[in-house]
């Protein structure tokens, strides 16, 4: 399967949830693109390392195999690059209200990462409930949500009771361990912000590049709450092929010591 149809089908949607800028567009377009060629540099890398050490040269495959993990190690600096963007530029002071998060244009594992971070956060202060904006999927495959049904199993997992709210493109979670018969009415949210079911859920490439409005980026981060804020301690997880070619390059890695 080629890597942009594998990156792109994880994409929680169309990247930007308001109308924004072509530069702070292209700059998103620009980090995931360079994620995606590391990618192709990696796999590449860790397929001619295995080709080397099954003809016997061991030499060879440590060499493309370590060259394999620069460039996989690049890729997650990218797309942790992308992801801390994409986060500031929707949750930028002004665009979603304080009980509000946005996931918009994260890939499913790190939406899911900065999703588990924001309840934690949100119940050691209190806070009894969390609307998570992630889009209808009218722009991804088939319609199909990607990253509502990660979410879902998130609040499963917290042991949290959720509901789609009225327009589908957001999921109500209350917090407290409390049942949710029906969500609330949706909260009035900042203006220029749109109420989030008109995207998410997987995009292609031409999908996330419409919408060229000229709007004045917001810049800085002080005095913004802690939805507003990327998430620190996030760490990119493999994906489930990401992880089959770490296996692959494990075993090579130690047939080449043995070997040499």
């Amino acid at each position: 399967m080629a890597s942009s149809a594998i990156h792109m089908s994880q994409l929680g949607g169309r990247a930007f949830n308001h109308s924004s800028s072509a530069d702070i567009e292209a700059e998103y377009d620009r980090l995931r693109d360079l994620a995606r060629d590391e990618g192709d540099k990696k796999r590449s890398c860790f397929d001619r390392a295995h080709e080397a050490y099954e003809r016997g040269d061991g030499v060879r495959a440590k060499e493309l195999s370590e060259e394999g993990k620069r460039h996989q190690k690049k890729q997650a600096e990218y797309n942790k690059q992308a992801s801390d963007f994409i986060f500031r530029e929707n949750n930028a002071p002004g665009r979603v209200a304080d009980d509000t998060i946005d996931l918009h244009g994260q890939f499913v594992e790190e939406a899911e990462d900065i999703l588990e971070q924001r309840i934690r956060h949100a119940q050691s202060t209190g806070q009894s409930h969390l609307h998570v904006i992630v889009g209808k999927g009218n722009h991804s495959t088939n319609h199909v949500q990607k990253l509502k049904p990660r979410v879902e199993q998130v609040c499963r997992e917290f042991g949290l009771d959720y509901a789609t709210e009225e327009n589908e493109g957001r999921i109500f979670v209350d917090l407290t361990g409390g049942r949710v018969d029906a969500p609330p009415p949706l909260p009035a949210q900042p203006g220029g912000h749109h109420a989030g079911g008109g995207y998410g859920g997987g995009v292609d490439g031409s999908s996330r590049r419409h919408n060229q409005h000229q709007q004045q980026q917001h810049h800085g981060e002080s005095g913004t709450s802690y939805h507003q804020r990327p998430p620190q301690q996030y760490q990119q997880r493999p994906s489930q092929q990401e992880q089959e070619q770490d296996d692959i390059l494990t075993s090579c890695i130690k047939g080449c010591c043995l070997v040499m």
